[in-house]
Order: structure tokens, then sequence, then C-alpha cells
């Protein structure tokens, strides 16, 4: 059969029409077309690689999408993606009015749950199980999960729960020993040993009372075709090992792992990647993560905790020099918080390095393990703000909302990554209260590391240009395009400009001065409004007695889409001809 005819297969009902001889090739062509799709530059193409084999194999035996496929995180769900009508959709992948990076209901019915962070597709595939139970329902619920997301907290809650069921629940491993970064514990030991083929090695999920079967080859169709087939006629709760390659099918992805799970733009017959212009300018992640390297050779108290994202958080230098002072916890964020807090309860000064967005999933330990107990610890939460193209799931802008109301926890934006390395700097001689500082993903302005650090007036903000009418206050990296902005407005001398830096505390002798001064306030966050650094301006002018008009400029009472950052920048207001806009009514309105 020709490549030709395999690509008009845009379903699983088609799929199922070809033989079993004939999928290995549909396979083949399949892995060719992610590989093709993602030489473009957007998306996750690693992950993608490494399932091929099994997404053939489970849309052809399992009736989906009556049987619910839920793929754990989504990195490594493209060939489902383009199974199931969406391939020429690729053309658009994680743009503006395009497809997500990662499944979503309102794609697909073949999408059964919304996923992007790890961890939780056994618990969604158990909910689903137990109802079609309740309705009389018969059918296969199959979730597919990592060895790096497996060993994530909640998987383990929903194991535990699993076992004690008759749930018609078929949990696969797919073990290719790595999430981003090259998977870490006890239980990759454990896998490990298991495909060594010991046989006296006590079987980990057997002891849960789940059924077991594996180590499998995950590339051998033939295999996993009569593996399925029978899976399909069995019920109640059971789970598979599969062993893959990450980048399986493009040598230079299978060699380097971690540089292609999400590679940008590359040849896709080569794999080579495209080389980029030279950027001279440094990411914020790479200024946080040196600065800290640094301060550490003086200072023996710092250790670095990451959940799973040593190279997104800039952490691999400072983990080659200190091993034992930068420890890479797994997908466990919850862990990580607490963790660091029993390391602070000790005397020593942790920096939890953390995306927004996956601290979220500790608020509880944030709360109870650390600012309870007044406990100094630094949480450096990386890609806060807008994050671009892996859209809602990851998006940085609830942070300051949620930390703002924990008594005890301060909260520090800087506006730049001069800023930030002062604030790293200042904290790490001593902070009296858990700290949490937040920059965005992407470059910072400065082209060469400095380190000429400044003590930060703590809780400070600062005036960065005169005016006498309207304050505009600014917290976070806004403050640069606020800047470039106000020199180009016509009624500039009636605008002044302060970075505010510190949502709390709050800067309340600045904010007298300017409720007194001006007529009226707007104020500029990468976050969201409703309990943003802006509510906390409103809540200090309505206690204090001020009249004053007061608007916000944050992320609206929506989810934001995925696309380019500076086009859903643009979207919400955050360019120079948003801002000139917005400052230029409120202008008008006070005159």
């Amino acid at each position: 059969m020709s490549e030709n005819r395999f690509a008009s297969i845009q379903n699983p009902e088609e799929l199922r029409r070809l033989s079993k001889k004939e999928l290995p090739d549909f396979a083949t062509a399949l892995r060719k077309e992610i590989i093709h799709a993602l030489a473009k530059g957007e998306g996750h193409l690693g992950s993608s690689l490494g399932t091929v084999e099994l997404t053939v194999a489970l849309h052809y035996c399992f009736d989906t999408p009556k049987d619910v496929l839920i793929w754990d995180v989504g990195h490594q769900a493209y060939g489902h993606k383009m199974l199931t009508g969406r391939k020429a959709a690729f053309d658009h992948l994680r743009q503006e009015g395009g497809i997500s990076g990662f499944p979503k209901r309102e794609e697909s019915l073949y999408d059964a749950f919304g996923t992007g962070h790890a961890g939780t597709a056994i618990s969604a595939a158990l909910g689903m199980a137990l109802s079609s139970t309740l309705k009389g329902e018969n059918k296969q619920h199959i979730a597919v999960v990592g060895d790096a997301s497996i060993a994530n907290g909640m998987a383990f809650e929903a194991l535990n729960h699993l076992g004690t069921t008759q749930a018609n629940v078929l949990v696969i491993l797919n073990d290719n020993t790595m999430g981003i970064d090259p998977s870490v514990g006890a239980l990759k030991h454990y896998f490990e040993t298991v495909k060594k083929e010991h046989p006296d090695t006590p079987n980990f999920f057997e002891s849960l009372n789940l059924d077991y079967s594996g180590p499998i080859d995950g590339h051998n169709m033939k295999e996993l075709l009569q593996l399925f087939d029978q899976q399909k006629k069995i019920q109640g709760p059971r789970i598979i090992h599969l062993v893959t390659t990450k980048g399986k099918g493009l040598p230079i992805a299978e060699n380097e792992q971690v540089t292609y799970h999400a590679p940008g733009k590359f040849d896709p017959l080569t794999g080579k990647l495209s080389i980029p212009q030279a950027h001279q300018k440094l990411k914020f992640q790479d200024v946080f993560g040196q600065t800290l390297l640094h301060l550490a050779k003086t200072n023996e108290k710092i250790i670095a905790l990451t959940p799973a994202m040593p190279t997104g958080s800039g952490l691999v230098k400072m983990m080659d020099a200190f091993p034992s002072r930068c420890i890479d916890v797994g997908i466990a964020e919850q862990h990580a918080v607490t963790l660091a807090a029993g390391m602070a309860a000790e005397g020593m000064l942790p920096f939890c390095v953390i995306y927004s967005t996956f601290l979220q999933r500790a608020y509880d330990q944030v709360i109870h393990d650390v600012a309870l107990q007044n406990l100094s610890v630094v949480f450096c939460i990386d890609r806060a703000g807008i994050v671009g193209h892996d859209g809602p799931t990851h998006h940085g802008v609830f942070d300051i909302a949620f930390l703002r109301c924990i008594p005890n926890l301060e909260i520090a934006t800087p506006r730049d990554a001069q800023t930030l390395q002062n604030l790293l700097y200042t904290a790490q001689l001593g902070i009296k209260h858990p700290l949490a500082i937040r920059y965005p993903r992407g470059f910072s302005e400065q082209t060469k590391l400095t380190t000429q650090f400044e003590k930060i007036n703590w809780g400070k903000g600062q005036l960065l240009k005169e005016g006498t009418k309207l304050a505009v206050l600014s917290f976070g990296t806004l403050a640069k395009v606020v800047s470039e902005t106000l020199k180009n407005i016509e009624e500039t001398n009636a605008i002044a400009h302060y970075d505010m830096c510190f949502v709390k505390p709050i800067d309340e002798e600045l904010l007298h001065t300017i409720c007194k001064t001006f007529k009226a306030i707007i104020v500029f966050e990468e976050g969201s409004s409703s309990g943003g650094a802006g509510s906390a301006i409103l809540e200090f002018a309505a206690q204090q007695g001020y009249h004053i008009p007061i608007q916000l400029e944050g992320i609206p009472d929506q989810f934001i889409s995925h696309g380019n950052t500076l086009f859903l920048h643009e979207k919400l207001g955050w360019n120079a001809e948003g801002i000139s806009k917005k400052i230029s009514l409120l202008l008008n309105k006070i005159e």
C-alpha cells in the first residue's frame, strides 16, 4: 500500500479497515507526518514519536471514542490528534485560533478529557469508569501515563483507589525513562530492575491489587495488537508496562532526548536544528540559574529544589556544581514545597524553583507547611504571566491572586533581570518570611550576566517617570513597554510611572503620596485582575478613604488561549498602541 493512501486515513474507523499486516507501514507513515508537521517549529516532538505504534494499536483494537482514551499530560498525543480528524489542522498547531498542543474536549470527541499537567489521567479515567458502572454502560477506559508522570503523587493516589475497585480501567505505563529531563527517583530504579527481568523482583503494581503485564516492547506492533485484543475482553483494573524510546524514528531525537522534547524548527530529513539568528540576550531562567549558582558558592545554606524542571528552570549548571544542594524531586510539586519547608526548619535557605502553574498543585503545602510556620522558603516562580503556545494550562496568571491572601508570605515582581538578581542577592542575606519572586518566560534585557548586586530597598516602589495628573503603576516586566510607550504619548508630562515591585508588602507610604497627588491611577500587571496586584491598590484606597479613580489592566475573568506571546499581549492591550489608548482615554476622563 502506498503512503498516499495512508495519508487519506483521517479517523479510527478508516484505520480499522486496514489489515493488521499493513499497520507497521501505516505507523511509519504516521511517524513521518509527525516529523514533517513539527519540523515547522511548534510542539512536542520526541514524546509523540515514541507513541506512534501505541497510538495506532489502541485506536485499531479499541472502539474509540466509545471506549475512553486519556493521554496523561498530552505531549505524546500528536499521532492521536492526526488519527482523529485533525491532520490538516497541524498547519496551525498551538497558534492563535489553531488546535491546542494538548488534548482538549472542545476539539474532538476523541479527546475524552483535557490534560496538560502530569498525573491526572488515572483519576479521570477512574472517575469516568465508576460513572459508567452507575449508568449501566459497558466500555473500556484507558489511561496512557509516562514513567515520570506515574511517580506524581496524584497518580499514586489514583492507583491506590483503583486497586480497591472493579472499575474497568486499563492503565498503560509508557516507560521511556524520560519526562522533559531524565526521570528520577526510586520508582525509576524499580522500573529499570523490572526491565532487566530479575525473577525475584516483587511486583509493585500487583501489591496494589492491579493485574500487571509487562514489560513489553512498545514498538512491536504485532505484540501490541495481540495484547490489546486480549485486553478489550477483560474487565477490571489492570496495568500494562510498555517500554518505548522517546524520539523513535528520528535518530538525532533518540540520542538527544532533552533537546528534541520540543526542538523548534528542524530539518525533517536529518533532524538538524535550524540555527536561529544569534540572540544576544539572556533568558530570565538562565539569569536566575546562573545568579543562584554564583550566590551558592559563598552561601552554603542555599539549596535549590525543582519538580522535574532542571533544564527549563536554568538549574543544570548548579546541579552539576552542587549535586547535593540542587535537587530534582520529579513531578512532585507538593513534596517539593514541604521538602523545602523541612530544610528551612533546619536553618537552610531553600529556593523552591517552580513554574507558576505547577505551584497551583501545591497550594495547601504553601499555606500549611510554609506560611503557617513562617519558614524562610524562597519560591522562584518561573513562567509567570503569558507563556505563549502552551496555552491556558500553562499561562502563569493566577499566582499573585492565590498567594496574596496568605499571611506571612511576601511577593515581589521584578521589572527586569537586574532587579531579579538584586532580589535573589537580598533574599540570601536573610529573610524573615517566606518570599515569592515571579518572573516571565523568555528573554531579558541582559546580554551578559553581572555579579554586581545591590541590596533591595525592601517593600518599596520606585518612581520611573515624573508626571502631574495620572499615575501609572506597573508590576513586573510590563514596566518596560509602559516606559517606552510613555515616551511617545503627547500628554507625557501629565503621566507619572511607578514600578511598584512588591505586591506584598505593598508600599503604603508611596501609595499615600500617589493617592493625594494624582487625579487617577491605572495599574498594569501580567496576572489576573481578580484578586491581583491591582486589587491590592483598590483595597488600600478603600480602607484609607481615598476616592481617586483606579483602573485595573490585567488578565480579565477568562482563560487566555494559546498563541504567540506578543500577539496575545496585543489582544490584551499590552502593546504600545493598546497601552497608549488606555492611558489617553483615562486622561480624557479626568481632564
